[in-house]
């Protein structure tokens, strides 16, 4: 790979952790630009550490995720499953047969035509069912579109993960699962149990590896796998088969995964609600066992059976009921939390991120962003991160309560799209300094001070950069009082915003004690023999045991610091 880019092969398990990954491929596209100048600057990021090069049969240079993606029968809608980059309609009509010839057409999903009207409005056209920006003349920035030209028939006309991707997939990323559908009353993958037994037949095993040798065996310096996967349904279970297989097959290589939660659950439900707390609880333990850490990411306020409220921003209007805007978040946090392992220079490993956070047992950690970063105009970075107070910052990421009050062990940190201009104080010599953060020289020097403050005795790792989070259309327009480029107005905003400040982290928190432990007390209240279906998808009486131990030996990992919970 150029540069020597220490490569990441994704991994993108079940329909809401689709969500995520369009979401969050479509954010790399649009930092990628159209045919970037050889002129330019390298960025900050590394995009060769996700993205892979190719060619088609007309000898097309090809540049598409580094990915493989399984989902159930009938998500796909518009999206073909071998994608339409690599299709060929000459050699699809050469025909060698000269006889009578009976055609039998598929009937074709429409395209989502609400998608269709904002994004050519918006400057953006389609073609064979992706969505790609148009190029814009002289490098000039693309028209300012009013609120009223994002109507809301956007979000609610989204049905699937694929009505709004608009980046190019390889042939060898989509594995559908064709034994469970996607919709429907039947055939679905409910259990942690079905979803192991998919990766044990032989038709889906092998596809699964056929696919990772394929993509591993390009790879100059592969540094691991990064695994975005449901954790509610039956996906959670063929997480855990695909972790498992990874470590057997390339030990010492990283693997990460990322489990995903939709943000709200219907009490009316109770059978899909006590699934979903066994499928969490099975997934979370399964996959800890053979990934480097795992992370639970979701916006809602529980992995419990008790709703909590959905997580709040105070600079983002969002609807925890719909997969694409909760979905949207989730990727923005991901895409900032992930740039250690794709940072150009001086990258940490994800063996390293992993060792410094999942130290003494703790595999399990915490995800806290705040998305935007709110710097007014004219404001410098000490200045803003004085404003957000002594009290833990962050928005919690993972379900697992609020953090104020806990402990953090060890953390990662990210800082990204403050301009260098705002990095450090400007005040004039001889002027009273407002904190001692304003007395640092440089932004690097702000940020650790800044962690310090917070977190005295706490292993911190922290990386300033200048690239901001791109959040141009298809994303979901969720921002209040903000500029095109994610800066805090007074007033109404002035057009899409298109790239914003994040400030986000990962962290090994005293809060997983009180979770996992809280995770394992419902399940111990639950009558079992009530829900025999579950039992009878491939688990037994045993493994539910066995489980409840190793969500308490989890829980006592972080148990220090207890005391300083509220």
């Amino acid at each position: 790979m150029a540069g020597g880019a220490r490569e990441v092969l994704t991994l993108q398990l079940g329909h809401f952790a689709g969500f995520v990954g369009a979401h969050w491929w479509n954010q790399q596209d649009a930092a990628l630009g159209r045919a970037t100048s050889a002129k330019e600057s390298l960025g900050e990021l590394c995009p060769d550490v996700l993205y892979r090069t190719g060619q088609t049969l007309h000898g097309q240079e090809t540049y598409t995720p580094r990915l493989i993606l399984m989902d159930l029968k009938g998500s796909l809608n518009s999206l073909k499953e071998e994608g339409g980059l690599y299709w060929d309609k000459q050699l699809d009509a050469a025909i060698a047969w000269h006889g009578k010839l009976s055609t039998h057409k598929e009937e074709v999903y429409p395209k989502n035509p609400q998608l269709q009207d904002l994004l050519s409005a918006e400057g953006v056209q389609s073609s064979d069912d992706i969505w790609r920006v148009k190029s814009i003349p002289n490098g000039k920035a693309p028209p300012a579109v009013t609120t009223a030209a994002t109507p809301k028939p956007l979000e609610r006309s989204v049905r699937v993960w694929s009505d709004f991707l608009r980046v190019h997939l390889h042939p060898r990323s989509i594995c559908m699962i064709q034994k469970y559908n996607h919709d429907g009353e039947t055939g679905r993958l409910e259990a942690f149990g079905q979803g192991e037994s998919v990766l044990k037949e032989p038709r889906y095993l092998e596809e699964l590896e056929d696919r990772l040798h394929f993509y591993v065996e390009e790879c100059d310096y592969l540094q691991g796998f990064q695994i975005l996967c449901d954790l509610h349904d039956g996906f959670s279970g063929v997480g855990a088969k695909a972790a498992e297989l990874l470590q057997d097959e390339y030990s010492g290589r990283g693997i990460i995964t990322w489990g995903l939660l939709p943000g709200s659950y219907n009490l009316g439900e109770p059978q899909k609600n006590v699934y979903r707390l066994l499928n969490t609880a099975f997934g979370l333990v399964h996959l800890t066992a053979y990934s480097s850490f795992v992370c639970p990411l979701s916006l809602g306020g529980s992995l419990g059976l008790r709703p909590q409220p959905p997580v709040n921003f105070p600079y983002l209007h969002y609807d925890a009921t719909l997969p694409f805007h909760c979905s949207a978040i989730l990727a923005t946090a991901l895409d900032t939390v992930t740039v250690p392992y794709r940072l150009r220079s001086s990258p940490v490993s994800m063996v390293h991120l992993a060792d410094m956070l999942s130290f003494s047992g703790k595999k399990v950690v915490t995800a806290e962003a705040i998305i935007p970063f709110p710097l007014v105009p004219g404001q410098c970075l000490p200045d803003a991160l004085v404003q957000l107070g002594g009290a833990t910052p962050w928005t919690p990421l993972s379900a697992c309560g609020n953090p104020s009050g806990t402990r953090c062990f060890a953390q990662s940190v990210v800082l990204r799209g403050i301009d260098r201009a705002c990095h450090t104080s400007q005040l004039n010599p001889g002027t009273p300094l407002p904190s001692p953060l304003h007395a640092c020289t440089t932004g690097e020097e702000v940020l650790a001070q800044y962690l310090h403050q917070q977190q005295p005795k706490v292993t911190s790792s922290s990386h300033l950069l200048l690239t901001p989070c791109r959040v141009a259309p298809p994303y979901p327009y969720l921002f209040s009082s903000f500029s095109q480029q994610g800066m805090v107005l007074d007033g109404p905003p002035r057009g899409t915003v298109q790239s914003i400040p994040v400030f986000g982290a990962l962290c090994s928190s005293s809060s997983l004690h009180q979770a996992l432990g809280g995770l394992a007390t419902e399940l111990t209240k639950l009558d079992l023999r009530r829900w025999a279906s579950f039992l009878d998808a491939g688990v037994e009486q045993d493994d539910v045991e066995e489980l409840l131990q190793e969500l308490h030996s989890l829980a006592q990992c972080y148990q220090e610091g207890d005391s300083l919970m509220d």
